[in-house]
């Protein structure tokens, strides 16, 4: 008879495959203190050891070892507050990995901090760029540095500084409930700005960030709508990242791949912060004190290896909770088959219990996408 132990088991690697995946905190401080920020501990100054990046790559070699290279995202704080020396230290342990094609470092900056020596750094270990910019001057008004002084013009100095270094760059924007009024502005603002590709974040309830307006269902499918409109006229100049996701899940049913998409588990996301702790589902439960979840901690990897935290990862508390508002999101919602569930940490944030199935995040980032492009299909077909 199976146990209790074996059916979460079976039930985890029904939803979920070995990650492809580790997000990283080199920091937790970060230069700038953003309105919508969710990061608890962004002013204080923990910054991963030498020893603690060692072990980290000999716990991730395991999951380094066929298929595509495993994605080290350096995620903070602001990784590159740690300076170029700090973080080529960091980087060391993985380089014969690098070398090798096992792994691939990617970095979520907020471009303040690029100089001449972090593009030549950059460029020696090959790593993947990720700018956070909210658009134009007025929709960035959120980001701000320590003393409250807008960021803009410091972001765009150092986006240019990659232009310049032929340093290939992609962006995230937040978007408040404020700017969803006006996307093509935004879409054309990261157009300009020469990025391989943007992805479009609605601002959550997460974290420490508890009190401000997230956009509506509506206004977010408004904001699809349009953004649709402007991708189909000026396609070949900007890909956002959740229309390519829509058009490769529409690409794969019209060819009759259905099972192809189906196919695709879920990443468990292991996130290791500076001080070697792990978190699991998303990276925005790390640094969460509920001692009902025991502060969302899955283990240490000072304490054992990656791939052993893993293996347990079906008997925390959370993750069977999360896997119960799987089951239940597939079973009553009619948009799963492309949403594939609600994020870990929005279900927490939101609702307060990781079992629950459908949030703000599920409506404004997948739902309001799918029902746009419906709408706007009927539309064209009706005039």
């Amino acid at each position: 008879m199976r146990t209790d132990t074996s059916v979460w088991r079976s039930r985890y690697n029904q939803w979920f495959a070995a990650p492809q995946t580790v997000v990283v905190q080199p920091t937790t401080w970060c230069n700038l203190d953003c309105a919508y920020c969710y990061l608890p501990f962004r002013k204080l100054h923990r910054t991963m050891t030498p020893e603690v990046a060692r072990t980290l790559a000999e716990s991730v070699a395991p999951l380094a070892s066929g298929g595509p290279p495993l994605g080290i995202v350096w995620h903070g704080g602001e990784p590159l507050a740690v300076g170029p020396k700090t973080f080529t230290t960091l980087l060391s342990p993985f380089e014969d990995m690098r070398r090798a094609g096992r792994v691939r470092h990617y970095v979520q900056t907020n471009a303040t901090l690029v100089t001449d020596t972090w593009c030549d750094l950059i460029s020696a270990h090959d790593i993947r760029v990720g700018v956070s910019i909210d658009g134009p001057a007025a929709a960035n008004a959120g980001r701000v540095d320590l003393r409250g002084r807008p960021a803009f013009d410091r972001i765009l100095r150092g986006i240019n500084r990659l232009r310049e270094r032929c340093v290939p760059f992609s962006v995230i924007s937040v978007v408040g409930a404020e700017n969803t009024a006006t996307p093509e502005e935004l879409l054309e603002f990261l157009a300009g700005l020469g990025c391989e590709s943007a992805g479009v974040n609605f601002e959550e309830i997460e974290g420490v960030n508890a009190e401000r307006r997230s956009p509506t269902p509506q206004q977010a499918e408004e904001f699809w709508r349009r953004t649709l409109i402007w991708t189909r006229h000026h396609g070949g100049r900007l890909k956002v990242r959740e229309l390519e996701r829509l058009s490769e899940y529409l690409r794969l049913i019209r060819a009759g791949q259905h099972a192809e998409w189906d196919r695709r588990r879920l990443d468990p996301i292991p996130t290791v912060s500076a001080a070697g702790d792990v978190v699991l589902l998303s990276p925005e439960l790390g640094d969460t004190p509920d001692p009902a979840y025991g502060g969302f901690l899955a283990g240490s990897i000072l304490e054992q290896p990656l791939t052993e935290i893993l293996r347990g990862a079906h008997r925390l508390h959370y993750v069977q909770e999360f896997l119960t508002g799987l089951d239940r999101c597939r079973s009553g919602c009619e948009f799963f088959d492309f949403c594939r569930g609600a994020q870990a940490a929005n279900r927490y944030f939101e609702n307060g219990s990781l079992a629950t199935t459908a949030t703000n995040y599920c409506r404004v980032s997948r739902q309001a996408l799918v029902t746009a492009l419906s709408v706007l299909a009927a539309e064209e077909d009706a005039a």
